[in-house]
């Protein structure tokens, strides 16, 4: 087991680690051909332009004000001088609402960190039970500090109580405090917002098959039926994945036969070669340049083949359509109300802004996603179970014990003190961190397959099952598995009814794990974060050999988005771990600090400089990050109910499940006041925002803003003719023609009829169809 003089070496470690990160940092943002690396978002905005430099050849690419290398560190306070108003304005609401969530953990845990170790500390080293009763269960130091050391029956447990009620109850008035703000924050940021076409815009899927018209044409009857005052505009969705691909794949062959140019213009002496079989590294030799020109060309028409179908083909056409009307107020009824009798037809949901729709998404039926959603959750069941084992498994060999056995050869290299703190601080927490390297990117995929069709629902749906894989993996894995494999000699040689003792007093002992895990992943890894030596390396591949132009340049220091799918579970992850071991073993709290201080300030400096927003959502996630943090709270009094169980201390369960029930009747509370503010959105608010609108911009005129909003990406990606002949196809028929025998539905005048309902207005707007 780690010493605290292992863990002080592991720390002191870690700490070096963190602070090289930081001095790489600091020292690589002040070259001037980093900047582009280090600052995208100000380029990207227009904002800021490359640093010129007179003088020397040397001076373009090496800062040699020296002076500059002694404020290393001013962008830390730089980071904090923005604020709040000023960083929704510039990053967005999601960006400054995630920033939120590290501040919510400081306000958390710094009150929680001072009383635990006024009070907690004292009253579990001040005893001397792990020394003279237990002398069978391996301990350490730091174990002492632990409620472990606190012997069976004492009165001292009371104490423990109470600080867990002083916990909830603090961490619950900050939640509530936060969910008020946000919440505020978010209708503000929607009332001050400035036009979007989401803001008009519903989904509608399941449409009801009809024999007699088209999807576009029962779409837009439908509407002019139901919502005859606010129908505006549709726009069906098209199954264009296949084109897509086309698209893509032309584009990646751009990228090369502009890259074998640029080598042929630098080198006019020999055109370039290569090989046409697998990644270039077989096959028959050809001319570069002339066989991209050539697939370049095949692909072109490929596309435009393809192109023709999924606009004329009905097959392609899916029974979804976007919904665009003349005012939120009338999007708000459609999107927030039951459109048809049957409540699995006609299904109404608000539109993902433009940007955040996940387009792959739209062609699945919607009838086969309940059945997609079943096989993930079956195959997360089982990858989460299953995960444990190797996680088990690995984190025994690396362990001192562990090693020793798998090569014995290594025992005297091993009990070198230094190499033995090393491995006891290190070795366990970064074999979890290479476990979880490519856990994220399976969930993605996993909640692409589900059919979710926003960009921001992926990464939500994502987040929500890395939590879960976590709490169980991660967290309960490693308690219960690593504990009974440090404790595994002594269950062997003790009797059965005290080994249900010997794990209420080993599963704190695990906090010395979750001390090194916090030190590797939570500060070195954070510190890390802001090098971003993968993108660097990256960009001046590409500024080498690809870039051509500006805007070559710009999509070579693309910095992408805030990974919420990856971050914010790895935030409740450590909330996870404030909460359970605040009052079990207090002394990992201030661990847990530095990390939400050091993360807030390294995540403002990556939002204001680097990370390009990908969507807005106006804070959709915060009901889960509240959710996730009162998980934690149930499972800090759970964890508190067992232990104490142990301790010969049942008289304190109902206590403490009065408390758990308390912390679920405050999540009542919570969801029924403020959740509903994330999830519709208030009439009267639309209302006001549509009538401050039609008075400062009576003259705007919204269906041209509206009709080609949702069309499919790789339709506007053709060229400006390709373009025009896709807007003739979309607005060839003005008035729509029914073939049905009645037109009971039909309010517009047909062109086989030459009649129009009598009840309904004789004025319709057009429709266009992508």
């Amino acid at each position: 087991m780690a010493t605290l003089g292992d863990i002080g070496v592991a720390a002191g470690i870690n700490l070096l680690s963190a602070f090289v990160f930081l001095l790489a940092f600091a020292i690589l943002r002040l070259q001037p051909f980093n900047d582009r690396v280090y600052f995208p978002k100000w380029y990207l905005k227009g904002l800021r332009s490359s640093p010129s430099r007179s003088g020397t050849f040397v001076k373009k690419f090496v800062n040699l004000d020296f002076r500059s290398y002694l404020r290393f560190l001013n962008w830390m306070p730089e980071a904090l001088k923005m604020p709040e108003l000023e960083l929704i304005d510039h990053a967005g609401l999601d960006s400054a609402v995630y920033l939120r969530i590290y501040l919510i953990g400081l306000k958390i845990f710094v009150p929680i960190t001072f009383l635990a170790w006024a009070v907690l500390v004292p009253v579990n080293y001040t005893n001397k039970t792990l020394e003279l009763q237990l002398k069978n269960v391996t301990s350490s130091d730091i174990d002492k500090l632990s409620i472990s050391n606190v012997p069976d029956g004492s009165d001292r447990f009371w104490t423990h109580i109470v600080m867990a009620y002083a916990f909830t109850f603090w961490t619950c008035y900050v939640l509530l405090k936060e969910y008020e703000k946000v919440a505020n924050m978010r209708l503000q940021f929607l009332v001050s917002e400035k036009r979007r076409p989401d803001q008009f815009t519903v989904l509608v899927r399941n449409v009801p098959p009809d024999s007699d018209e088209s999807v576009s044409e029962t779409v837009e009857h439908f509407f002019l039926v139901n919502h005859p005052d606010t129908y505006l505009t549709h726009q069906v969705v098209c199954n264009a994945n296949k084109l897509a691909k086309l698209v893509k794949k032309r584009k990646s062959k751009q990228n090369w036969l502009d890259y074998y140019q640029l080598k042929y213009s630098r080198n006019n002496a020999k055109r370039p070669i290569m090989k046409t079989g697998f990644l270039g590294l077989w096959g028959k030799k050809v001319d570069a340049i002339d066989h991209h020109i050539t697939e370049i060309k095949k692909l072109s028409d490929e596309i435009a083949e393809e192109r023709e179908r999924v606009l004329k083909d009905p097959k392609s056409i899916m029974p979804a359509a976007f919904v665009s009307f003349k005012s939120r107020w009338g999007a708000a009824v459609c999107a927030q109300t039951q459109q048809s009798r049957n409540p699995t037809l006609w299904l109404t949901d608000w539109a993902p802004e433009p940007r955040d729709v996940y387009w792959q998404n739209l062609s699945i039926p919607y009838v086969s996603i309940a059945v997609r959603r079943l096989i993930m959750a079956v195959a997360f069941f089982f990858l989460t179970f299953f995960f444990i084992i190797p996680i088990a498994s690995v984190q025994a060999l690396a362990t001192i014990e562990g090693l020793e056995k798998a090569a014995p050869f290594l025992k005297a290299l091993i009990e070198i003190p230094f190499i033995k703190s090393v491995i006891q601080g290190f070795l366990p927490g970064i074999v979890l961190k290479l476990f979880l390297i490519f856990l994220p990117t399976i969930l993605m995929i996993m909640s692409k397959f589900e059919g979710f069709t926003s960009i921001s629902s992926l990464e939500r749906r994502s987040a929500t099952r890395y939590y879960l894989f976590n709490l169980v993996n991660v967290f309960l894995g490693s308690v219960i598995a690593g504990s009974a494999l440090d404790q595994l000699n002594t269950f062997l040689k003790q009797s059965a009814n005290e080994i249900p003792k010997t794990i209420g007093v080993a599963v704190p002992m695990r906090a010395t794990f979750f001390i090194t895990y916090i030190m590797v992943d939570g500060w070195a890894g954070i510190a890390a974060e802001n090098l971003m030596l993968k993108p660097l390396i990256i960009y001046h591949l590409k500024n080498t050999f690809l870039v051509k132009t500006e805007k070559d340049r710009e999509e070579a220091m693309n910095p992408g988005s805030l990974s919420f799918n990856v971050g914010e579970p790895r935030i409740q992850l450590y909330f996870l771990l404030g909460m359970v071991y605040a009052t079990v073993t207090p002394v990992l709290l201030p661990f847990i600090v530095v990390f939400f201080g050091l993360a807030y300030v390294v995540f403002r400096h990556q939002i204001i400089n680097v990370y390009n927003q990908e969507y807005e959502s106006a804070a959709a996630f915060w009901p889960d990050v509240h959710g996730r943090i009162i998980i934690a709270l149930l499972v800090s009094h759970v964890a508190l109910i067992g232990l104490l169980s142990t301790k010969h201390l049942a008289q304190a369960a109902p206590l403490l499940i009065t408390l758990a029930v308390l912390t679920i009747w405050f999540y009542r509370f919570c969801k029924a006041r403020y959740e509903p503010a994330f999830v519709r959105y208030p009439l009267q608010e639309a209302v006001m925002k549509d009538t401050l609108e039609r008075a400062r911009d009576s003259n705007f005129n919204l269906k041209p803003f509206l009709q080609n909003a949702y069309i499919h990406p790789v339709f506007k990606e053709e060229d400006d003719d390709e373009e025009e002949e896709v807007v003739k196809l979309e607005n060839e028929s003005v008035l729509v023609p029914t073939k049905r025998q009645s037109r009971r539905n039909t309010p517009v005048p047909s062109k086989m009829s030459g009649a129009s309902s009598q009840s309904l207005p004789e004025a319709v707007p057009e429709h266009s169809v992508p």
